[in-house]
């Protein structure tokens, strides 16, 4: 009877044995398991942690008529990857557990996005990340080169993802002190350890998408992942996959340290030009797929639908088939009722084999009764001409009567100069001045402006900062390939604990969405909320990369033509020829035009 650390082993080693086959595989094995047995039990490997993998999807209509849908798979490692003891994955991938343990990152996270989250109509989104690619981590303090540590990590990452993260560099990151701090747990928030870094023209698209997946444990084989056809996802308002690590505590005591990997994607669909202008979806219509099994893999599966009424006085949507529960929470200030499905009960799968999830509107709504979202804002370039111009942030507070700070980071090329004494902050037509404020000044191709702001906002107000800026002229070769196009600016980040109308309770990680459980509330009274801006598109002194093409042609035009000539008249000789008689062709020719009276040749 075998022992249980040597099950471990056959375990460990089951898919290479299985590569041996044959008897000599059976003979390796057995040989194996003497020698342990030998060896005593000093000898014995350690156990691998135990992992489990929990996936979701979240469907929320919005108040517009769309349909957001939120995938997140959370796979949860009980092992030390920081020790480098560990040999053995099962659920969690590979590549970035020894990314972890090689590079000594503490929390790593990186979100691949297309499109522009709208909250001011879509309302505050689950996980918001700004246009482009977005990648911040924060290291170990035992790393000595962390600026070495990111750009290798950076250029890993670029490969694992098949994304643009290998032009990651000095001109792009910042080290932010107030904005960003780690979400698992910490020792520490020393600031020199973390770094923060945005490239907003990065464009998503399907070989992104790909590596992303084969990262589940089930790939895109079974479960909630059979829903991600590419064709679907990338035919949408917006799209937005995010892998998040960190370090969580084991239990309730937290005296040992677990690994969570959570991989998100988050897509809008517009239900009006997919269903022909009607406000009801389902599963199929979405994704031209429907839900057949749950993930082997997973101890958790479930489908939460938001079936939260728009109105007091009568429901709006109705949902088929009929819900496993029906679940109920505070999320982000507001009461949410959830219908549920659990791909893992036997009874949902009795009926029909495979589960289409369809929602319909009992009537249309009322555009008046559109909620509006308490945190949001826009920003925008003023000015005219290629010398200056200005920066502007809008910043609104719709509390009726709460007043809150928030946090606002700005990350501005070092191509657009700026002029910190023209920093203005009016609030209701009077100035405001910030609690705290952190300027780093820009280096000419070295490093971009980093300026943080601690901003109080008044109940019920419109807070407006201004910033000019100086366009510096680039060299030829630092221009892109398509310069009349613009350079981007990448998006402001406001980070704030926003104020509850509805007192919260304490969120039970086992019944709530995801979602929840990543930004938990420390008290009842408010939510942290972390909002992107728009990205800018900015115009700057372009110099006629067509003249250059234009000169070329005209050169060598001339010089094909003149030298050509003049060539040509040098070397050619000239030979005079006597005329000939001609041969018989030519005298019957004559004798026949001689009887016809025509002159002869």
């Amino acid at each position: 009877m075998a022992t249980p650390e040597a099950a471990a082993i056959g375990r460990t080693t089951g898919s290479g044995s299985a590569r041996w086959g044959g008897s000599g595989g059976m003979l390796a094995a057995a040989a194996l398991l003497l020698l342990l047995a030998a060896a005593g039990p000093g000898l014995v490997p350690v156990r691998a942690g135990r992992d489990a993998l929990r996936e979701e999807l979240l469907l929320s209509p919005l108040p517009d008529g769309d349909v957001a849908a939120t995938f997140q798979f959370r796979t949860r490692w009980d092992a030390d990857l920081q020790r480098g003891a560990v040999s053995h994955y099962r659920l969690f991938p590979k590549a970035l557990g020894r990314l972890v343990a090689a590079l000594g990152v503490r929390e790593l996270h990186l979100a691949l996005t297309q499109g522009f989250w709208r909250t001011r109509v879509w309302g505050q989104p689950p996980l918001q990340a700004p246009a482009g690619a977005e990648l911040w981590v924060w290291f170990q303090p035992t790393i000595t080169n962390v600026d070495k540590a990111w750009e290798e990590l950076s250029n890993i990452l670029s490969g694992i993802f098949c994304a643009s993260l290998n032009f990651i560099d000095s001109t792009n990151t910042v080290t932010p002190t107030a904005s960003f701090k780690p979400l698992g747990l910490a020792n520490g928030t020393d600031h020199r350890l973390l770094r923060y870094a945005v490239l907003p023209r990065e464009v998503v698209c399907t070989e992104n998408l790909t590596p992303w997946k084969k990262l589940l444990p089930c790939g895109s084989k079974a479960g909630l992942a059979v829903l991600l056809k590419a064709e679907r996802l990338f035919h949408s308002s917006y799209h937005s996959q995010a892998v998040h690590i960190r370090p969580i505590c084991r239990d309730a005591s937290c005296l040992a340290v677990s690994w969570e990997l959570r991989q998100t994607l988050t897509v809008v669909f517009d239900t009006f030009s997919s269903g022909q202008g009607k406000k009801d979806w389902s599963l199929f219509k979405m994704f031209s797929r429907t839900l057949t099994d749950a993930c082997p893999l997973a101890s958790q599966s479930k489908v939460y639908v938001d079936i939260s009424p728009k109105n007091k006085e009568k429901e709006l949507l109705e949902v088929t088939p009929l819900p496993t529960s029906v679940h109920e929470a505070i999320v982000q200030g507001d009461k949410r009722t959830y219908a549920v499905y659990d791909l893992l009960s036997p009874s949902l799968f009795n009926t029909s084999r495979s589960l289409n999830v369809q929602l319909k509107w009992k009537r249309p709504q009322d555009s008046s009764d559109l909620p509006t979202p308490i945190l949001h804002a826009q920003r925008y370039v003023s000015g005219y001409g290629l010398q200056t111009g200005e920066i502007s942030t809008l910043i609104y507070n719709t509390h009726p009567y709460r007043a809150f700070p928030v946090i606002l980071l700005e990350t501005v090329p070092w191509y657009l100069r700026l002029y910190v004494h023209t920093l203005t902050i009016i609030t209701k037509g009077k100035e405001n001045k910030p609690s705290y404020i952190h300027y780093q000044p820009a280096q000419d191709r070295r490093r971009p402006h980093l300026l943080e702001m601690l901003i109080q906002l008044p109940a019920n107000s419109v807070t407006k900062i201004t910033i000019q800026f100086e366009r510096a002229l680039l060299k030829w070769t630092e221009y892109t390939p398509d310069p009349n196009h613009g350079f981007y600016v990448s998006s402001s980040v406001l980070s704030a604990l926003v104020p509850s109308v509805i007192a919260m309770k304490d969120v039970d990680v086992e019944q709530s969405p995801l979602f929840t459980s990543l930004f938990p509330s420390s008290d009842g009274s408010s939510y942290f909320v972390r909002l992107y801006t728009e990205p800018l598109l900015v115009n700057l002194p372009t110099p006629d990369f067509s003249m250059p093409y234009n000169v070329i042609c005209l050169t060598c035009t001339v010089v094909a033509v003149c030298y050509g000539s003049f060539y040509n008249l040098l070397t050619r000789t000239f030979h005079v020829e006597e005329p000939s008689r001609g041969g018989l062709a030519k005298r019957l020719a004559n004798i026949i035009r001689k009887f016809r009276g025509v002159p002869p040749l």
